[in-house]
């Protein structure tokens, strides 16, 4: 839900090469049921945390939603399930 302003920030304090989405209407938010309702400072309106691993036909094969900000995947939770969704295993 930040703005455009604030994320480009964040972009070029980090270093990141990736575009941010500023969806400060929270439309994209309220779409993927990622809105936390009084979560923020003050009881404002945020967006959760969530990963998602989406397929070729667009399909979300697997999510990872937290309504506490610190809390997010770890790499290695990506890395199995992005495996499994290929249909690889750890003796592949």
């Amino acid at each position: 839900m930040d703005s455009v302003e604030i994320n480009q920030r964040h972009t070029r304090q980090l270093g990141l090469t990736y575009s941010f989405l500023s969806d400060t209407r929270a439309e994209v938010i309220r779409r993927y049921d990622l809105l936390h309702a009084g979560g923020g400072p003050g009881g404002t309106d945020i967006s959760r945390p969530g990963e998602f691993l989406v397929d070729k036909q667009g399909v979300v094969r697997w999510l990872n939603l937290t309504d506490n900000l610190s809390v997010r995947a770890r790499p290695e939770q990506l890395l199995k399930a992005f495996d499994e969704m290929s249909g690889k295993t750890a003796a592949n």
